[in-house]
């Protein structure tokens, strides 16, 4: 070897010393991202490969410490955008072995953790996620149900729902659209709309880009005491000629299913039931009357939900192109609640290229956020629950006699002969003896 090539040699070698020995390990950590929701936050490790881990926590103060083998990483975690409650930063460690790469979550008070691994999906590869969660620690109470001007009459309670959200960015549309951002603003202009209505309250399950665990949705709408729950997304096809919107409700087959479930949660009995729960004994032979309290009160969310479809997809209809013109039955998580009415609208597929032109143009998110109200609207002004204000301000019921014509009626009441042909979905002028409708305040 010449003196040369002894110099080059060891050159090499002191670089080599040098650089980080992370930077060489199998597994790279590309980026970290943070999502964070009111009540819980979201961490995310993107990688290279599949990781392998280990994590335990630490009090005093408290941190949450994740080593990743075989790994290393490049980035600065100084720079990361940290809008979190509960993660006060993320760091590296010392590791506890050659090859490990230990980050430390510190954290702003004890949660509970989870971690899990998720595959490659476009937009991005392999991940390791932290989700912290505070929700068990009663940080923040159950949305309360309002009364409006007369204290013994409530609000109508709408639980909005946009799909997606944080880490789960949804379909994407072929210009990049994410469904996630879409259906967000079209829930939030559906939201205004309804808080605008007297006797009427909007509360949205995500008010942000971040993700609610599915399984929560459902739970919010009870804890808020809905009256129904409307799940906002957009579809997609692996072709871009599927065009069209659609409103889905639960499958029976789901409904069965989670009927079975529900009996086997004894402790969820009466917060489903609402204190019938409370005197059923949980005794083999009680669970027959649970199940079949269960069953009626399924039976009923499910025809409440296929009726304000309908009427929903009506006005879809004249706005948009219709993918489906009945509604279809499905088994998303979303639509599981066996106590709340539960609907799904597709507003379009994000997959077209025309659609997903039109779902980011605010005008057509404006006249989606319409049909749905105006469908929702027309149900609770015709069907209002008998506790809310709607009910005691909204409808008289009139029965038409012999010789009455909606002209005659409409002048009666002093409202037009349109607005009692809206309240009560009629397409035409005709009536019939002994037909009972529901007339709409003046």
């Amino acid at each position: 070897m010449t003196f040369k090539n002894t110099i080059i040699s060891t050159l090499v070698f002191m670089l080599l010393c040098l650089l980080p020995n992370l930077v060489w390990a199998k597994n790279q950590l590309d980026s970290v991202r943070i999502w964070a929701a009111p009540e819980s936050t979201r961490v995310v490790f993107d990688l290279t490969q599949v990781p392998k881990y280990d994590s335990f926590s630490l009090v005093g103060p408290h941190r949450l410490v994740v080593d990743i083998q075989d790994s290393g990483s490049k980035i600065k975690l100084d720079a990361i955008a940290n809008n979190s409650k509960l993660v006060n930063r993320i760091r590296f460690s010392q590791p506890p072995k050659k090859g490990v790469l230990r980050l430390v979550i510190d954290l702003t008070k004890s949660v509970k953790s989870s971690l899990f691994t998720l595959p490659p999906t476009a937009p991005y590869g392999n991940r390791l996620v932290v989700d912290l969660d505070d929700s068990a620690n009663g940080s923040s109470a159950a949305p309360t149900v309002s009364r409006s001007v007369n204290q013994s009459a409530r609000d109508i309670v709408v639980a909005i729902d946009a799909g997606h959200g944080g880490e789960d960015p949804g379909s994407i549309g072929p210009s990049g659209t994410h469904e996630k951002k879409v259906v967000l603003a079209i829930a939030k202009r559906l939201a205004r709309k309804v808080d605008s209505t007297p006797g009427m309250r909007a509360v949205m399950t995500r008010s942000g880009d971040y993700f609610v665990n599915l399984n929560k949705r459902s739970e919010f709408a009870r804890n808020s005491k809905a009256d129904l729950l409307l799940s906002i997304h957009a579809d997609a096809f692996t072709s871009p000629q599927p065009n069209g919107a659609s409103v889905w409700v639960l499958s029976m087959r789901r409904a069965n299913s989670e009927i079975g479930r529900w009996l086997e949660q004894k402790e969820k009995h009466s917060e489903l039931l609402g204190g019938a729960g409370e005197i059923i004994q949980n005794i083999d032979s009680e669970q027959y009357l649970a199940m079949t309290l269960l069953d009626m009160s399924m039976n009923s969310s499910m025809a409440i939900s296929n009726s304000i479809a309908g009427d929903i997809l009506r006005d879809l209809g004249s706005i948009t192109h219709l993918h489906k013109k009945s509604p279809e039955a499905a088994s998303f998580a979303v639509l599981k609640s066996p106590d709340i009415p539960s609907i799904l609208v597709e507003t379009g597929f994000i997959s077209n290229p025309s659609e997903e032109r039109s779902l980011v143009n605010g005008h057509h998110q404006e006249k989606l956020a319409n049909a749905i109200y105006k469908g929702v609207l027309r149900y609770f002004q015709g069907n209002p629950p008998a506790d809310t204000l709607l009910a005691q301000t909204m409808n008289s019921k009139h029965s038409v006699k012999r010789g009455e014509s909606l002209s005659v009626i409409a002048q009666r009441y002093s409202v037009s002969v349109s607005s009692i042909k809206r309240v009560n979905n009629l397409k035409s002028d005709v009536v019939r003896i002994g037909q009972t409708l529901v007339i709409p305040e003046a």
